[in-house]
């Protein structure tokens, strides 16, 4: 029975090699290369990481490290031209799109957290916020204490969702919920009275400003000093250790380089 049993897993331990070498292989570079295409997911209005001028492509600082990655790509698989998509997403869809293959890459303000580590991957940490809230000047509030029966809005698919809700349970809070689409219908429910509170990373709450005549009358506050930092990285699909080590390789360049 023992030497049948060793012989079983031997033979087992044969069969698989074939498949975990093929593992091994990166699909999303096979798939790059088979299609001479990259698919980036971006977002239309997350200044200054990735949003857009007109009618043109997409800018910002994610979407230039986005390039760095191009690049190192078509280096690695010997291209002399690469098509590059961009494809528009919104922080409900990207993890779907990049799941499904739509995407190969999710150049935007997406923070890497435990959670969705199950579902996606990330690169290294590219940026760092912190969760804070967007308030009138002439509000009153200054605290996450003052917001008691206020309406406090959020964007789907963020995570300043989960974190504000924690936070005001902890201190007994009663706050009245709201969910935009995205974060200029978020900051448009503010704007237009319908909300008292807009809660997202800081520099993103500071970007939907930049064009806002009435920007003045607006300040973004701290809200509860236990609120965590929000790494913000680079995402793509899971279990392709291949094309991690490309995209952080091109990353850790820049930073070494200063040009980062």
């Amino acid at each position: 029975m023992k030497r049948l049993v060793t012989t079983l897993i031997a033979a087992a331990i044969c069969l698989s090699a074939p498949v975990l070498a093929q593992e091994r292989r990166s699909a999303t570079l096979e798939k790059i290369r088979s299609n001479g295409i990259i698919y980036i997911g971006h977002r239309e209005a997350s200044i200054p990481f990735s949003y857009m001028v007109g009618a043109e492509e997409p800018i910002g600082y994610s979407i230039d490290l986005c390039k760095a990655v191009v690049d190192r790509v078509k280096e690695t698989l010997g291209l002399s031209a690469l098509q590059v998509v961009y494809v528009p997403v919104t922080s409900g869809s990207r993890q779907m799109m990049l799941e499904a293959g739509t995407i190969d890459l999710q150049c935007g303000s997406v923070t890497n957290t435990v959670q969705r580590q199950r579902y996606v991957a990330f690169s290294v940490t590219t940026y760092v916020a912190a969760v804070k809230a967007l308030v009138r000047r002439d509000s009153g509030i200054r605290s996450l204490r003052d917001m008691r029966d206020k309406v406090v809005v959020t964007t789907s698919g963020t995570t300043s969702d989960a974190y504000v809700k924690a936070a005001a349970a902890r201190q007994g809070l009663f706050l009245n919920y709201r969910v935009g689409r995205d974060h200029d219908e978020s900051l448009s429910l503010v704007m237009r009275g319908q909300a008292d509170v807009m809660v997202l990373d800081d520099v993103l709450l500071k970007g939907l400003l930049l064009n806002q005549s009435e920007a003045d009358a607006y300040k973004v506050i701290m809200l509860d000093e236990s609120f965590a930092a929000e790494p913000y990285a680079l995402m793509f699909r899971r279990n392709d250790p291949e094309f991690k080590s490309l995209v952080d390789g091109a990353l850790v360049g820049l930073m070494r380089s200063g040009e980062l």
